[in-house]
C-alpha cells in the first residue's frame, strides 16, 4: 500500500512545502524529502523560483547533499556534472567531444511550482508538461480565506525548524491533526489557544479549515490561531506572533517524520514568541506519542477499524475518504494499463528503445511475482 500511495498521492498531488521568505536571494536553495522523493527548491539568478529532483542526469547521484545553501552552480560530486539554479546543465566533463550529446536535453528533472497569493511554495512532481490536477482544482481561494486577511506574511521571518521521527504511519498523523475530540483528554495546553466549545471543521476540495471562536483574552495575548490542513500531508497554523508549516513525511510504511518550519513575526517580543512556540511543541510531542501507541496496536493484527463520530471526527472521515478515493482511482488505472504507473518518473525520448524494453521486462517480472489478488496484472 505504501508504494501505491507513493505513486497515487505523492507523485501527483500538490504538496505545500515552504514560504518564499526562505529564499530571499538569487542562488538560495533548499532540499526537501518526502516519501522517498528527494528534491530541491531554488531561486535562480533572474529571481524565479524553480524546483527539480535531486537526481543528476548522468548516473542518478544526488546533486546536493546538505539541507540548503547559496550557490551559482550546483555540481554533482560523482562526475562533476554541473547545473544552474534553473536546472539547466552547464557542464558535463568530456561530453563536449560526443557529437550526439545534447546539453539542452539533460537538465535536471523539473518539478511543477505554484506560489500562492501569500507567498507559499507548492510543488507537484508529475512529470507531464501540465499536472493532471491544477492547483486551483484542489485549493482555489484557500490562500484568500477571510482568516488570513488580518495578516501580512511579509511581516514574518524564518526563525527555526525542528522535527520528530517516530514509528507510525503518516496517515495516523493526518487523522490525529484533523480532529480535536482528543484535545481535552491529551492536550492540557489547548484551552490556552482555543475555545473547544466553539471548535468545528469545514471540509472542501482538498483541505480542512479548523475554526474556533477565540476569547478576548486569547486575542489580547495573540493566541488566536487560524489552522488549515492541506491534503495530503501538510498543515499551517497562523497567529499574530508566528506561523508554522507542519509536514507529515513518510519514510516507510511504519516510520514518519513530523517536520516543522517556524516563522516569527518581526514585531513579537522574545517572550510572546517563546510562550506560544513552546505550547505547540508540547502539543505536537503529545500527538507523537498518541500516534506511536495507536500504530503499535494496529500492527498487532487485532484492530481493523472503529466507528468515528460524524461531527467530532468529521476531519478524519474526510481525510480518509480523500486517501481512499485517490489510491483506488490510481489502482484502477494501473489494472487497466497492466502495469504500475509512476507519474513522477522520467519520460524517455522516443528513440530510447533499449531503455523502454528494459523497463517492460522488469515490469513483467515484478508484476508476475505478485500473487495477491488484485495486484497481479
Amino acid at each position: 500500500m505504501y508504494e501505491l500511495e507513493r505513486r497515487a498521492i505523492f507523485s501527483k498531488k500538490w504538496l505545500l512545502t515552504t514560504h518564499q521568505i526562505r529564499l530571499p536571494n538569487p542562488g538560495d536553495w533548499l532540499r526537501y524529502q518526502v516519501a522517498g522523493f528527494d528534491f530541491v527548491i531554488a531561486k535562480d539568478r533572474t529571481g524565479v523560483i524553480n524546483a527539480f529532483h535531486n537526481v543528476c542526469r548522468h548516473r542518478a547521484f544526488p546533486v546536493v547533499t546538505s539541507d540548503g545553501g547559496n550557490n551559482s552552480i550546483l555540481a554533482c560530486k560523482y562526475h562533476n556534472w554541473s547545473y544552474a539554479l534553473n536546472g539547466k546543465l552547464t557542464k558535463a566533463p568530456s561530453y563536449q567531444d560526443i557529437e550526439s550529446f545534447d546539453k539542452s536535453q539533460n537538465s535536471l528533472f523539473p518539478i511543477h511550482v505554484h506560489i500562492d497569493t501569500n507567498g507559499f511554495i507548492w510543488v507537484n512532481m508529475e512529470a507531464s508538461e501540465k499536472p493532471t490536477t491544477a492547483w486551483e482544482d484542489d485549493y482555489k481561494n484557500i490562500d484568500k480565506q477571510d482568516r488570513f486577511k488580518v495578516y501580512n506574511f511579509d511581516d514574518y521571518q524564518f526563525d527555526h525548524m525542528w522535527q520528530m521521527e517516530g514509528e507510525y504511519n503518516w496517515k495516523l498523523l493526518g487523522d490525529n491533526y484533523n480532529e480535536c475530540y482528543h484535545c481535552p483528554t491529551t492536550h492540557p495546553d489547548i484551552p490556552t489557544v482555543a475555545d473547544l466549545s466553539a471548535y468545528a471543521v469545514v471540509t472542501e476540495n482538498s483541505y480542512v479549515q479548523h475554526l474556533g471562536r477565540p476569547t478576548p483574552e486569547q486575542i489580547a495575548k495573540g493566541f488566536n490561531v487560524a489552522a488549515t490542513f492541506y491534503f495530503p500531508n501538510a498543515s499551517m497554523n497562523v497567529s499574530p506572533h508566528f506561523f508554522f508549516i507542519q509536514r507529515f513525511i513518510p519514510k516507510s510504511p511504519d516510520t514518519s517524520i513530523m517536520y516543522y518550519e517556524v516563522f516569527r513575526n518581526k514585531t513579537s517580543s522574545d517572550e510572546d514568541f517563546q510562550v506560544i512556540s513552546d505550547i505547540y511543541k508540547r502539543i505536537m510531542s503529545e500527538d507523537k506519542q498518541l500516534c506511536a501507541s495507536a500504530h503499535k496496536n494496529i500492527q498487532a493484527g487485532v484492530f481493523i477499524n472503529g466507528q468515528l463520530h460524524p461531527k467530532m471526527e468529521q476531519g478524519p472521515l474526510f481525510f480518509q475518504k480523500l486517501v481512499r478515493d485517490v489510491v483506488t482511482d490510481h489502482h484502477k488505472e494501473e489494472k487497466k494499463a497492466g502495469k504500475e504507473i509512476w507519474p513522477a518518473r522520467q519520460r524517455l525520448p522516443g528513440d530510447a528503445k533499449a531503455s523502454e524494453q528494459d523497463l517492460d521486462f522488469c515490469s513483467s517480472v515484478d508484476c508476475g511475482s505478485l500473487k495477491k489478488e488484485g495486484l497481479e496484472w
